[in-house]
């Protein structure tokens, strides 16, 4: 899932310019005769339409089509079809499908130039193979385990900076937190207590470098290009300077062994050639675009949820205080935020209502077979397919209520998530699973934990942010601020 951060919708405009250049290009038609249905726009400009009618409102325009073809259809772009699989049944083929079908690779090629060369899309399928079970590895339970202490302890260093009382913009605030965590744990305790201001700036510009031209040109000479290829090589001398000196005086590392640069330092592929420190780098990299704006807007719809509903808010106080025996300062560990099914519910509900990726796509290396609906399609190798977390995660019949904030519906007695077999996609699915959604409960719930137990917080306005879709990746558009007091503990 590290690509789908970027998966989001595409400003109105890049996708008129792109519509502009691909307009003397006829859509690419199926020979199959089972292919899926094929949208008309509301727009009515030849050639035009679907691509502006997208550009102004993906969700709608995908709602639109569920409602008017079922739950597998194709929107022609250009020369390109998009095929979108909506509803578990459907969504079934995508998550099933392996790499061989639905490749990742054609579509991510835009992030080449920030994870660098050689590094996941751009590595061989051996060498993609190897830093996908590194990554892996520092993300399993005995890791995660570590994780949590590390997590707390980062999280109460910058809450004392609030003092007893305040007013805060909450997503600003647990933005700055989750680098912050995420750096104690995936670069190392020297590297956060030393370089972190240095590796916060340059992934900024690394970050700005994403833009939604990106995807079209991803080597355009665009000034946001430009500090996107200086940070990226600086980011490069600095990790290797910090990996020298691991290795030369391990003595005066500050690092415990446990942290993930650890460990892509000490990988191998599988001919025994070692990773290069360009190698290690962009994995890095990777790994922070794959959690950093995921976790934050995550935490952050989580807590505003939370706030918003006085009676889940007083629950989460009252788990939070079983869970340590009534006392809010105990240190937290994993056994204890297993036992925080409310607080757990709750953020997989935030991410079934708010999810920060609204599109998951792929491409067909091979015909794809669908069964949805009642009917059976087949999806024409070439096509891009995609699901909608967004679209599939608030059908009524699948999710009771489903605009509504219920956690509940995720507990004994009902769990609607279940009842469907990849109904739920707050992580994606199946084979197209994102691999850091252990790490993401570990750090969101450990992060809530001690923001929830240290004070009471309530929201500053009377409605919930709206959805801001013309992000890369989706987060809150409006009033995130929220007024704090110090619990009495």
């Amino acid at each position: 899932m590290i690509a789908d951060i970027v998966s989001s919708p595409i400003v109105a405009l890049q996708l008129v310019l792109l519509g502009v250049f691909l307009y003397f290009t006829l859509p690419r038609k199926a020979k199959n005769s089972d292919a899926p249905p094929m949208v008309k726009s509301t727009v009515k400009i030849p050639l035009l339409g679907q691509i502006i009618e997208f550009g102004m409102s993906p969700v709608k325009m995908v709602e639109r089509c569920y409602k008017a073809y079922g739950p597998v259809f194709t929107v022609p772009m250009g020369k390109e079809r998009m095929t979108f699989l909506i509803g578990p049944d459907a969504q079934e083929a995508f998550c099933k499908a392996n790499d061989e079908t639905l490749s990742q690779d054609e579509v991510y090629e835009f992030m080449k130039p920030v994870f660098g060369p050689g590094v996941v899309y751009d590595a061989t399928k051996k060498r993609r193979q190897v830093q996908f079970s590194s990554m892996a590895n520092g993300l399993r339970t005995s890791r995660l385990k570590g994780y949590v202490e590390k997590i707390e302890k980062e999280t109460r260093e910058f809450l004392a900076d609030w003092g007893e009382e305040g007013e805060i913009d909450l997503f600003h605030a647990l933005s700055e937190l989750t680098i912050l965590t995420a750096s104690r744990c995936l670069h190392g305790n020297d590297v956060r207590e030393k370089l972190f201001r240095e590796v916060s700036e340059l992934y900024h510009d690394l970050d700005h470098g994403l833009t939604p031209l990106t995807v079209f040109f991803p080597n355009a000479p665009t000034e946001a290009h430009k500090k996107r290829n200086i940070a990226r090589k600086e980011m490069v001398e600095l990790f290797s300077k910090v990996i020298k000196k691991r290795r030369e005086c391990p003595d005066e590392s500050l690092s415990d062994g446990t942290d993930i640069l650890s460990i892509f330092m000490d990988m191998k592929y599988k001919d025994g050639t070692p990773a290069t420190d360009e190698h290690v780098t962009g994995l890095l990299i990777a790994l922070l675009f794959a959690g950093q704006h995921t976790s934050c807007i995550t935490s952050t719809w989580t807590s505003l949820f939370i706030c918003f509903n006085k009676q889940i808010k007083n629950r989460i106080i009252a788990e939070q205080k079983e869970v340590f025996d009534d006392d809010l300062s105990g240190k937290c560990d994993f056994d204890k935020l297993n036992n925080m099914q409310l607080l757990h519910d709750s953020m997989k509900e935030a991410l079934r209502l708010r999810p920060p990726l609204i599109l998951l796509i792929r491409k067909a290396l091979k015909d794809l077979a669908v069964k949805a609906g009642g009917k059976k399609y087949t999806v024409p190798k070439g096509d891009m397919v995609l699901i909608s977390p967004t679209v599939g995660m608030r059908l009524p019949d699948v999710f009771e209520n489903p605009d509504e904030f219920d956690p509940d519906r995720f507990g004994p007695g009902r769990e609607e998530h279940k009842k469907s077999p990849y109904a739920y996609l707050g992580f994606g699915g199946g084979m197209h699973s994102c691999m850091g959604q252990n790490f993401a409960f570990v750090q969101v719930k450990t992060i809530l934990s001690v923001l929830f137990r240290e004070y009471d917080i309530e929201m500053v306005a009377d409605v919930l942010p709206e959805i801001d879709y013309k992000q890369m990746v989706v987060g809150p558009k409006g009033d995130c601020r929220v007024r704090y007091k110090r619990r009495i503990q």
